[in-house]
């Protein structure tokens, strides 16, 4: 905190990651990443730290879909998010959708620490691909492992791997018909009561065969965790910003709608 309002004290950034940060001060800071080349190509390893003082509000997204390109070599491609999270702030990472093209391979990892009454919204999601070249999930392999500690203790542990040789991911009993899939975790006394409100919406919906977007929440200690799949990404994007508009008064607003 600088004179009672959030503001970025220090940022930096290397090839290929470009931090951009329209609000810098104010009640919220909004910083929003992007890569010079347009997306990740064969070999690109990119490493984030956040660190949040007391009392600060920061929201963290992406200028567009993180696209990851063929990688005929199988060269390692990922993300390394490390954030640590002090007392009474908030943190929102809400990126767009990762967008794996068919050959890719891709790798992330997020840790979160969080100090006891700090808090934390993190959105992991992924788009089959290029659907309108007749992409879908066409990648080598896929893998999103986020961990949330809360003190002292683990609050969530979450992982996903995707790979077609444990069968094809276009298949009726795995991911068959959806061309989205997203994860939400809320944790923290500011916006428990949120997070609780989204689940117990999302629990009164009837569940019907053969829908074209499902979504279930599970409340935890002092927050949720959400899950989506979608026939159509809109549907994902609808359901995240809806759900998510709570927040706008800690963020004076909805970065997702202002990029800059």
């Amino acid at each position: 905190m600088v004179d009672g309002q959030s503001a970025i004290t220090s940022i930096y950034a290397t090839n290929p990651l470009k931090l951009l940060a329209p609000v810098s001060r104010g009640t919220s800071v909004w910083a929003y990443t992007s890569s010079f080349g347009g997306g990740m190509v064969s070999g690109d390893q990119t490493a984030l730290d956040v660190r949040l003082h007391p009392g600060v509000r920061c929201f963290l997204g992406t200028q567009s879909s993180t696209k990851v390109y063929r990688n005929p070599e199988g060269r390692p491609t990922g993300h390394r998010v490390w954030a640590g999270v002090g007392a009474d702030s908030l943190l929102v990472v809400a990126p767009d959708p990762i967008q794996a093209f068919a050959g890719s391979v891709w790798r992330q990892r997020q840790n979160f620490f969080l100090a006891p009454d700090a808090n934390l919204v993190v959105v992991d999601w992924l788009s089959s691909g290029r659907q309108a070249r007749g992409e879908r999930w066409a990648f080598t392999r896929f893998e999103s492992w986020n961990e949330i500690h809360v003190g002292t203790r683990p609050w969530m542990m979450d992982g996903l791997v995707l790979d077609p040789r444990d069968g094809a991911l276009t298949e009726p009993f795995r991911l068959g018909r959806f061309d989205c899939l997203a994860l939400v975790a809320v944790v923290g006394p500011r916006l428990a009561d949120g997070a609780r409100r989204w689940v117990e919406e999302i629990s009164a919906r009837p569940v019907e065969r053969g829908a074209t977007y499902l979504a279930a929440g599970s409340a935890r200690e002092g927050g949720a965790v959400l899950r989506f799949a979608g026939q159509d990404g809109e549907a994902v994007t609808r359901e995240i910003h809806t759900g998510l508009r709570f927040l706008s008064s800690w963020l004076d607003g909805e970065p997702w709608n202002r990029r800059p």
